[in-house]
């Protein structure tokens, strides 16, 4: 039987770690989004048309909105894990009777949460650049949400794995900041040499935002079924080897 209220507990726990602070969780990424916008639209509007009949700077926006949203979701698990286990509270999560599958719903729910809020908070203050309404409703929510999905169960990994602040911040830098600046965010992977073209497409974020801006534009550079297995099946195997870790306890109970 699945314990109801201690997830609801935990999962609200981790709402409320990342609500408290939301200037900075929410509101200083969505700041960040924006300047991104301004400057890149209005630097490459005139010399950049990535789909045709879709300005660059409408092009622009569901890149910065994913991008976002997985930073944020990857940031959430990970950073109240590394927190727990420097300041050794770890113990009082550890404690209630939670099964590995309660534990890792929660972390992950809430980093999806966060994630999925702090994208339609950049969609919002960057609509007035010209984001049309979706041409593909559900697409965009299913990415938007698997995509949180995916760096969220790695950003459990991340937090479990990681036994200081350095180490966390070395996995952000070296794999979760290339993995999104080198995924499309800012182009159409149509527009590279054949060699950037081949390594964009072994890189999952690439997927998710190209599926997600199929959700507004209905155009992408590949398949929305083929982004959508790809993402799917990172989420899956992601969540499960997260699941597996804290079923065993790894760097937690050791």
């Amino acid at each position: 039987m699945i314990n109801t209220t201690g997830f609801y507990t935990l999962f609200k726990k981790e709402l409320l770690r990342f609500w408290k602070v939301a200037f900075q969780t929410v509101a200083a990424p969505v700041l960040t989004a924006l300047l991104y916008q301004l400057i890149f639209s209005h630097v490459l509007s005139n010399h950049v048309e990535a789909y045709p009949g879709v300005s660059y700077a409408a092009f622009l926006i569901p890149g910065l909105a994913m991008m976002s949203m997985a930073q944020n979701a990857f940031a959430n698990g990970s950073s109240s894990l590394i927190q727990s286990k420097v300041t050794g509270n770890i113990v009082f999560i550890l404690l209630p009777p939670l099964t590995g599958f309660e534990f890792t719903a929660a972390y992950l729910l809430a980093a999806v949460c966060r994630g999925l809020l702090v994208g339609a908070g950049v969609l919002v203050v960057t609509a007035a650049f010209g984001l049309p309404w979706p041409a593909h409703p559900l697409w965009a929510f299913a990415f938007g949400a698997l995509g949180c999905g995916v760096l969220g169960a790695l950003g459990i990994i991340a937090g479990i794995w990681a036994e200081k602040f350095d180490q966390l911040a070395a996995f952000q830098n070296f794999i979760i900041m290339p993995l999104t600046f080198l995924s499309g965010v800012f182009y159409s992977i149509s527009s590279l040499p054949p060699l950037w073209r081949a390594v964009s497409h072994v890189n999952p974020v690439f997927y998710m935002i190209d599926g997600f801006r199929f959700g507004f534009f209905g155009q992408a550079d590949v398949s929305p079924w083929l982004s959508f297995a790809v993402v799917g099946v990172s989420f899956l195997v992601l969540s499960g080897i997260a699941l597996r870790l804290i079923d065993r306890g790894y760097k937690l109970r050791h």
